[in-house]
């Protein structure tokens, strides 16, 4: 024979939760009395507390080995790669001369990139070093903060640096201009005390027909001691890279020309096959004329 509950009623239902949130006979809040909910409390208070603590002291033991200014591991770093400018997808600088939107798009770039550039704000900024040697800043036991820099003038761009240029770099011209920049590594003397400089070739004989004639500035590419070492972003805050600037006087038109420029430097290995940019960079140039 089966039984059937007997089915309570809303208001049974109702005063049986109203008794179970807060029963004023047991004085019980939830099912348990104040003295246990504070013995819950308790326990999780301690318990987090713990965790906060032993996460806090760990933290802060990490902290104690790691300089504000230096980052600890930087092995990944040890040898700077090249990057150019107009800064592109895919490292493609195609230029259609005819059509003011294809190029005027890297010209902005370019203007927006070569302004800390600018001989005012260099001579404001930075210092006029002596050619030739490296620029060093130790601390000797005290904190030398900030950094001086050394000038990088604008003007040593020569044709290259778009000041009261009206062909815009090159770019409305079909005889653009691509900037070289060494990537930066912390406390990395480039180029052992020797001289270093940058070469742009193509990189298949049909390449290096297509490519045609080009200047360099500063002159032969040369990249000075004075800029290094660079002593990292907080320490160095008024750092200004290095440029080479690249103009093709007469690419082949609507040819793509694969370039690949280095950093000779006797420090700085260029034949890394595991790291394509490793003091090096390769990118793609095509000026199209109609």
């Amino acid at each position: 024979m089966v039984i059937q509950k007997e089915k309570k009623s809303c208001g049974q239902v109702v005063e049986e939760w109203k008794e179970f949130v807060w029963n004023p006979r047991t004085h019980q809040f939830m099912g348990r009395t104040g003295t246990s909910w504070a013995f819950i409390l308790l326990f999780y208070l301690v318990f987090y507390g713990f965790l906060t603590a032993m996460f806090s002291l760990t933290m802060w033991v990490m902290l104690q080995t790691v300089s504000d200014h230096t980052p600890k591991y930087q092995d990944r770093l040890a040898t700077p790669g090249l990057m150019i400018r107009p800064k592109t997808e895919n490292l493609d600088v195609i230029v259609n001369v005819s059509d003011t939107e294809s190029w005027d798009q890297h010209v902005q770039k370019l203007n927006k990139f070569l302004d800390p550039y600018n001989d005012s704000i260099q001579a404001q900024k930075n210092d006029v070093c002596r050619p030739g040697r490296y620029y060093e800043q130790p601390d000797n036991g005290v904190l030398n903060y900030p950094k001086r820099a050394c000038q990088f003038n604008r003007t040593q761009l020569g044709n290259c640096s778009g000041i009261g240029d009206p062909t815009h770099y090159g770019y409305s011209t079909g005889q653009p201009c691509v900037f070289i920049k060494m990537n930066r590594v912390i406390n990395f003397y480039a180029g052992a005390n020797q001289s270093m400089n940058v070469t742009c070739v193509g990189k298949r004989d049909e390449d290096a027909e297509n490519l045609g004639h080009f200047v360099m500035f500063p002159a032969n590419g040369n990249i000075d001691l004075m800029y290094f070492p660079y002593y990292g972003k907080k320490f160095h805050v008024n750092y200004t890279q290095p440029l080479v600037a690249v103009k093709f006087l007469n690419v082949t038109p609507n040819v793509e020309v694969n370039v690949e420029c280095r950093i000779n430097a006797a420090n700085i290995a260029t034949d890394d096959e595991r790291d394509k940019f490793a003091g090096r960079v390769a990118f793609k140039l095509r000026i199209n004329k109609t």
